[in-house]
């Protein structure tokens, strides 16, 4: 087991294409860490960087106190599972799990402890006379997952190891490997593109976007106060709502479209006539009690029943193809109906407020500085 230690690290392509731009990451022993982001941000090249799989243009890479840019990758002591398996066809699943430490010379008793061991963890003593083509995917994983187990790395690499399997496997196989990891206690980078994966199996999420790590946190701390809209509209199932605004009246209102909100009323007030983008996640919002002043009304245009909860998609009041999109979460038992008219309440203190033109999250404490300087300024 190791520490890693990636220090500003860029990938450039083609001259001037930045893959990955400069980004530092310390990840302490035992750490699961997960990069999680759209495809093309960058995630599987910075984790191939890890490996050894991917030159590093700037900065550098360390496993426990050793810089490894230029060491070969079967001399970083790590193991990575792919999302193909790469398992050999010809091979028995004992002898692809043994492969690596047949080549590295290991005594063959040592082998057949190392193997029967994993396959014991695994579950997969009953399969290890058989070929990867009789096997199921999510057995075929354990095989792969089998083969890193036994080399006893410092670092665990898992490159979307999931996405090639059915819903229901792979929630199985989140929790298997997060047992796993716990259990080996080893150091370990996940890359996906599921934000679910990423939530429940990380201790430090990082999300990535353009090539750049847009906010390191734990996954509690990534949802409820994210650094971007970017990181609120991809972290959490649905998407935060992410509305467009003008700060108006006295700093503590918003114009959104013809609406008017004021999700803010008791915080410091903004510089009018800035533009933000509110955010509202829809589970934040609930149905307004009779006789209770409504935050807003949504214009229900469509209703997905899911069972447990309802999702009611729609436009803020006065509705129409200008007013701004919204979605609600309400419990299984709501039925609504299209073209109607649902009162709401936000949760006090839920809405997150972003620049309109960076993206990045206000902190309405310190945005409140600046008018105070500027009406001293013209004082």
């Amino acid at each position: 087991m190791a520490q890693v230690h990636i220090e500003r690290v860029s990938k450039i392509y083609s001259g001037t294409q930045r893959a990955v731009n400069d980004i530092s990451i310390d990840i302490p022993d035992g750490e699961f860490v997960v990069l999680v982001g759209p495809s093309g941000c960058g995630k599987s090249t910075l984790l191939r960087m890890v490996a050894g799989l991917e030159s590093i243009t700037e900065g550098k890479v360390s496993i426990g106190d050793r810089v490894v840019n230029g060491v070969d990758p079967a001399e970083r002591d790590i193991a990575m599972v792919f999302q193909n398996y790469a398992l050999y066809p010809h091979m028995k699943v004992y002898d692809n799990m043994a492969y690596g430490l047949r080549n590295r010379g290991m005594p063959k008793a040592e082998i057949d402890r190392r193997v029967r061991e994993a396959a014991k963890t695994l579950e997969l003593e009953h399969l290890l006379e058989r070929r990867p083509r009789e096997l199921s995917g999510g057995q075929r994983q354990r095989v792969a997952m089998g083969r890193a187990i036994v080399r006893s790395p410092k670092v665990f690499l898992f490159d979307e190891p999931l996405s090639n399997l059915d819903a229901k496997l792979r929630g199985q196989m989140r929790v298997e490997i997060r047992n796993l990891q716990k259990r080996f206690g080893v150091t370990s980078i996940y890359v996906t593109h599921d934000q679910v994966e990423a939530m429940t199996l990380a201790d430090t999420l990082v999300v990535m976007n353009n090539g750049v790590a847009e906010q390191i946190g734990s996954p509690l701390d990534v949802y409820e106060r994210p650094a971007s809209a970017f990181v609120a509209g991809f972290i959490g199932a649905p998407a935060m709502n992410l509305i467009e605004a003008v700060v108006e009246g006295d700093g503590r209102a918003l114009a959104v479209g013809a609406s008017r909100l004021a999700p803010f009323s008791h915080s410091p007030a903004l510089e009018p006539g800035r533009p933000v983008t509110l955010g509202i996640r829809p589970e934040h919002l609930r149905r307004a009690h009779a006789n209770e002043k409504a935050d807003m009304d949504l214009v229900v245009s469509a209703a997905e029943i899911l069972g447990a909860d309802t999702l009611a998609h729609g436009r803020i009041a006065p509705g129409g193809t200008g007013a701004a999109p919204l979605i609600v979460r309400l419990p299984g038992n709501v039925r609504l109906e299209t073209g109607a008219r649902l009162p709401l309440v936000l949760e006090p203190g839920a809405a997150h407020l972003f620049d309109g033109e960076t993206g990045r999250r206000i902190d309405l404490a310190e945005a409140a500085v600046a008018p105070q300087q500027a009406a001293m300024a013209r004082a």
